[in-house]
């Protein structure tokens, strides 16, 4: 969205990490008057060249229009927006909306929503689909759900980070959709390790094969960027099997309490749980390959194909 056409909203930003600091970037390039708390300053740091003001605790950012939040986990949310010094600590000063883009729990969600609502602060659910990479390259999606005239205010902002956002409803309806989507990703990418596995040890190239799925009517943006990975073997990570797993949990937890059974997404959380016992923690879940290389007998080596991950930036 060009800048001219953007509010004119004083922003705040918590978490920089692998997701939060593209996204942060791409609201101060877009003109944002922001600014950026994360725990471990030099983070945030470099957000300075591009107009951000960084802050040194989330209680700095109350008084501003709409404050996002991108952190790992519910413990994290609840600390910077709860916590002594949370964004939402201080009764009589509060931001106008929190966005928090995070995948947490339901029950962390509900009472920072709680909170929220304490201070006259609406709150929007708005996780994303993508990674790092994505985030980098301008082509998140996000799917929002709270107060309708909230999600119109900051329609604006969201649209300045992806290429995609979907309104679904009031409350926290994000969340479980966010948390579906996770607990695909998890399915998707040990059928496609499968695949290519038993393709390759009949004699298939892991590119070729690749190439032919992407260009398929199976082919999506999650095969295409996951292919460099599982071509070349570089588990360089953009989300790790820890974190997929935690997300696999909340998701086969939620399908408990629905009386749902998902047979598919339990089996797949079962190989995510061997990379995490075999000590991958810290590595992408593309990992997810070499095991099942392993398990078929087959020893994998990268095969130094240079493939598109069809991702560029906008």
């Amino acid at each position: 969205m060009p800048q001219s056409s953007l509010p004119a909203h004083s922003l705040g930003w918590i978490g920089t990490g692998r997701m939060g600091f593209p996204m942060a970037g791409r609201l101060a390039k877009a003109g944002g008057s922001l600014a950026v708390y994360n725990r471990t300053r030099a983070k945030a740091a470099p957000l300075a060249r591009h107009g951000a003001t960084i802050v040194e605790s989330p209680v700095e950012l109350a008084n501003r229009d709409i404050v996002f939040t991108m952190v790992a986990a519910s413990d994290d949310l609840l600390e910077v927006t709860l916590g002594k010094n949370g964004v939402l600590s201080r009764p009589k000063r509060a931001p106008r909306i929190l966005i928090d883009c995070s995948t947490v729990s339901a029950e962390a969600s509900a009472k920072v929503r709680e909170a929220a609502a304490r201070t006259g602060t609406r709150m929007l659910a708005a996780p994303v689909s993508g990674n790092g990479k994505v985030s980098k390259a301008g082509k998140l999606c996000f799917v929002v759900s709270g107060p309708r005239r909230a999600y119109d205010e900051a329609l604006p902002w969201l649209e300045t980070m992806g290429t995609g956002v979907s309104y679904v409803g009031e409350g926290d309806l994000a969340r479980i959709v966010k948390i579906c989507h996770n607990v695909f990703l998890g399915i998707v990418i040990q059928s496609l390790a499968e695949l290519t596995v038993l393709a390759e040890k009949t004699g298939v190239p892991r590119h070729a094969f690749l190439d032919f799925i992407n260009k398929s009517v199976m082919g999506s943006t999650f095969s295409r960027y996951k292919t460099p990975a599982l071509v070349n073997l570089d588990f360089t990570p953009t989300f790790t099997s820890v974190l997929l797993r935690k997300d696999m949990d909340l998701g086969l937890a939620a399908a408990r309490a629905q009386d749902v059974p998902m047979p598919l997404a339990a089996a797949a959380r079962e190989a995510i749980q061997s990379l995490v016992g075999n000590g991958y923690m810290d590595e992408d879940f593309a990992r997810l390959i070499t095991l099942q290389a392993r398990n078929s007998g087959l020893d994998l080596q990268p095969e130094n194909v240079a493939v598109d991950d069809g991702l560029s930036d906008r």
